[in-house]
């Protein structure tokens, strides 16, 4: 039987999240003038927003790409061919950037994992300490994983590097964790974030952020990768002047101004707050139906999704298929090796109590009418969390 579907459209991916309809309809604005008068007041309102989600006082760059493209402007400003980078294999979004630091031909150390936790700090002590000839230009980890719920405690890798005292550039993937978990770029000493716009800031794909230290700015006045549309110094000073080298996205900018009011409304700290609520309320749930989550590491769990694994035997792309044609509700798919064994639970952005109790009650209900052997009451437990939190 064919289902009219009525309601909303559950959309419970870890990114990209759901839009707010205020940012929606700001974007909607008819577009200006990207080199008039009226663009660099408007410009630096929104730099000065990114830099307090950011937490950072190095200037935020804005540029019209992906998370991807994100990695691949780290790469190129600040590397050059042959250059050895230490880097972790914690999921599929890292086994991306090192795929893109490989292209461009430098001279990845991987460090593989079970996917089931974040980079180790003491792995990255022990390949720093026994580096004598300070080979290593660069750490790279990804902050938390989106395949896999899992995240690397940033401030534990800065805490190693420098007890190793290795001169290496920390660089880090926050695309997922920007605006949704705690997250410092200046007192973590990070060297590189990369961040993008469609998860925790509430907008469509479209934009990649990055903030660059002082070091790693001088790192680039070295690096011989080739650059031109990627190149740091000259968004930097464009934006200076609240202007871009290039056309700008501009009703995504006007959408992002409108996110980071939101943001601001309600307290960056409260909303940090928020999605940890979120992700215990959900592990509650998973914890309950008596499966497991893909992250294995209490300190690791990372509070913008909860990836699940499902008993042997039974295939979670087929259990997304059955919730989203029965309940209207999108999940995350497994990624590579987690392909069919592991579906994800998005609880990211504008989101709210009842939201999250729609959601676990679609998966629970899905997960029986799937034949996947679980104990009722997931939902119930979340909302135990949500209610005494």
């Amino acid at each position: 039987m064919t289902r009219t579907r009525t309601g909303w459209h559950f959309l419970q991916l870890p990114g990209p999240s759901n839009v707010p309809d205020r940012v929606l309809r700001a974007m909607g604005r008819a577009t200006i003038d990207h080199r008039g008068p009226e663009f660099p007041p408007f410009t630096r309102e929104i730099f000065d927003g990114l830099q307090s989600v950011f937490s950072t006082g190095e200037p935020v760059m804005i540029f019209p790409a992906s998370g991807t493209g994100g990695w691949e402007a780290a790469v190129v400003n600040t590397l050059s061919p042959g250059d050895r980078v230490l880097m972790f294999e914690t999921g599929m979004f890292a086994v991306n950037w090192i795929d893109v630091a490989r292209r461009f031909g430098l001279d990845v150390d991987v460090v593989p994992t079970d996917w089931r936790r974040g980079a180790d700090p003491e792995i990255v002590h022990q390949r720093l300490t026994a580096d004598n000839a300070h080979s290593y230009r660069a750490v790279a980890v990804v902050h938390n994983e989106t395949s896999t719920g899992a995240a690397t405690r940033i401030a534990d890798v800065r805490r190693a590097m420098n007890a190793a005292a290795h001169p290496a550039l920390l660089m880090v993937d926050a695309v997922s964790s920007v605006a949704s978990m705690e997250y410092h770029h200046d007192d973590w000493q990070v060297d590189v974030t990369i961040g993008a716009s469609q998860k925790g800031l509430m907008l469509p794909p479209g934009l990649a952020f990055i903030v660059a230290s002082r070091r790693a700015r001088d790192a680039a006045q070295r690096a011989t990768l080739p650059r031109a549309y990627w190149d740091w110094e000259r968004m930097i000073a464009r934006n200076a002047e609240g202007f871009f080298p290039y056309t700008p996205a501009t009703n995504l900018l006007y959408g992002l101004r409108e996110a980071l009011a939101m943001l601001v409304e309600e307290g960056l700290d409260n909303v940090i707050r928020r999605h940890a609520r979120y992700g215990r309320a959900t592990r509650a749930a998973v914890r309950t139906w008596g499966l497991d989550t893909q992250c294995a590491r209490a300190d690791e769990h990372g509070d913008v999704l909860t990836a699940v694994v499902l008993p042997d035997g039974h295939d979670a792309d087929g259990f997304r298929k059955l919730v989203f044609e029965r309940f209207n509700m999108s999940l995350g798919t497994g990624l590579g090796r987690l392909e069919g064994r592991v579906f994800r639970i998005g609880h990211v952005g504008d989101f709210n109590d009842l939201m999250l109790a729609g959601t676990l009650a679609g998966v629970e209900s899905g997960l029986a009418l799937a034949g996947v052997p679980v104990k009722r009451g997931g939902v119930e437990a979340a909302m135990l969390v949500l209610e005494n939190e």
